[in-house]
């Protein structure tokens, strides 16, 4: 009777551990996509609804680069951690990129109109639909394999629990971007200007800040991130021209969770909803998680609408 206990006891704490790893690397990538919701909701009060294309170019973007460059070799050693990071940029400026773009021709119009939200809404949406099928167009239907430009074998494990090398790539690429981009926001001229224009863009505005290049240049950066999660997105799920609607519900989710307009609101809530969909595989069928996140969200504006951090991209940080 004792052994089936201490078994049962250790078979236990060996998928916590593979559910937590699992769980921290998904909400990272949560997290990342949810910036991007955050940081133009923070300045325009509006919600990007093509913010999803925007991590879906990011994984094409990845792809198309490590092609150009290993085709299907699987290198070794210190060249493929070159090439995560070769991939990562990609998805990155390919993100930041569209995310200009966007910004150029589907608000910045509607803006100088002075057009009412459901305009923007409007424009946001129909993009999102020309770039979802352009892409379903141009690159196939079927989901691509990223060339395997590492071995994903386990690394070390906790308390019996594998951790792998893509979940590790994640958690150091995830952790060092948030990182870089909380400190530009609270510390650089750019995050004064950010803050600033979130805060109240038309005192903003007489103060001498470039409202037109602080919004696009937080597109930018919310685009950045956004396409570098879907890199890392795909690299370890495959690319697919559908691959951004559900990760992007999520983020919003996620987004919403911690505080839309709340930078650190947006990892919190991230890193939460990964964690609670991961550990959730152990009391709900597989087939049912990605309700999970609807559930949440529900939840949270009927109990708390600003979120758990609330708004706070206009403050000082």
């Amino acid at each position: 009777m004792i052994s089936f206990f201490t078994s049962h006891f250790a078979t236990l704490r060996l998928e916590f551990w593979a559910l937590l790893v699992g769980g921290v690397a998904n909400g990272l990538i949560y997290a990342m996509v949810a910036i991007g919701y955050t940081m133009v909701y923070g300045v325009l009060r509006l919600i990007n609804f093509a913010h999803s294309e925007i991590f879906m170019s990011g994984g094409f973007g990845g792809l198309f680069v490590l092609r150009a460059l290993v085709g299907n070799s699987t290198p070794s050693g210190m060249s493929s951690f070159v090439l995560v990071i070769v991939g990562i940029v990609s998805g990155a400026l390919v993100g930041a990129i569209l995310a200009a773009l966007l910004e150029r021709v589907a608000y910045r119009p509607l803006r100088r109109r002075n057009a009412p939200k459901l305009a923007y809404l409007i424009s946001a949406i129909g993009a999102s639909y020309f770039l979802f099928n352009m892409a379903g167009k141009e690159f196939g239907r079927y989901n691509l394999a990223v060339p395997q430009i590492f071995n994903d074998h386990p690394v070390f494990t906790i308390y019996g629990a594998p951790v792998q090398l893509y979940a590790i790539i994640v958690l150091i690429a995830g952790l060092i971007m948030l990182v870089v981009l909380d400190r530009i926001v609270a510390t650089t001229r750019l995050g004064r200007s950010i803050r600033a224009v979130a805060q109240d863009a038309e005192t903003a505005s007489l103060m001498g800040v470039n409202i037109d290049r602080t919004i696009a240049t937080t597109f930018i950066l919310g685009g950045a991130l956004g396409g570098a999660a879907g890199f890392l997105f795909g690299l370890g799920s495959g690319v697919v021209f559908t691959m951004g609607f559900t990760p992007a519900l999520k983020a919003f989710t996620a987004a919403v969770l911690g505080g839309i307009g709340n930078l650190r609101g947006a990892v919190i809530g991230g890193l939460l909803l990964g964690l609670v969909e991961s550990f959730s595989v152990a009391f709900v069928n597989g087939a049912y998680i990605d309700v999970v996140a609807f559930v949440i969200l529900v939840l949270v504006l009927l109990v708390r609408p600003t979120g758990i951090l609330g708004e706070r991209l206009g403050r000082a940080a």
